[in-house]
């Protein structure tokens, strides 16, 4: 049984952590319409932020840091779990995220998990990751 998110207006590093944790006790999970998650803080800031991720290392060597949305998110993830161990390994083959709503999930009930909402800012400062890729250079 899979358990499916809608990362809507969702922070991502709230949704990511509450992600990793239930991944690593075992649970599967598939986030849904990625490019609608958001980042805190002020838009210059925040792309700033991820253009020097972007460009950090060298083409050839890396670290190479993703554009897409959807990999933006399972990269923030990967953070979030020992992903050099073989639980951590497990627990990020149990995470599917997709831009958009697949065909196989259309149907079914997503669910919301509050405690990572936006609206529980104080402040409405926020970036949607689907601006962030844009910026970044995504073609999705």
């Amino acid at each position: 049984m899979v358990t499916v998110i809608d990362a809507t207006d969702l922070r991502l590093g709230r949704l990511a952590s509450l992600v990793a944790k239930r991944c690593l006790e075992g649970e599967e999970i598939a986030i849904v319409n990625a490019e609608a998650a958001v980042v805190t803080g002020a838009k210059a800031r925040v792309l700033a932020d991820y253009d020097v991720k972007r460009k950090r290392g060298s083409r050839e060597g890396g670290p190479f840091f993703p554009r897409r949305p959807d990999h933006i998110i399972k990269r923030t993830i990967r953070g979030m779990l020992p992903y050099k161990r073989q639980r951590g390994v497990e627990a990020f083959k149990r995470v599917k995220v997709y831009v958009g709503v697949p065909n196989e999930f259309a149907n079914s009930e997503f669910e919301v998990i509050d405690s990572a909402h936006v609206e529980s800012l104080s402040t409405p400062k926020y970036v949607k990751i689907g601006t962030i890729s844009e910026t970044l250079g995504a073609k999705f």
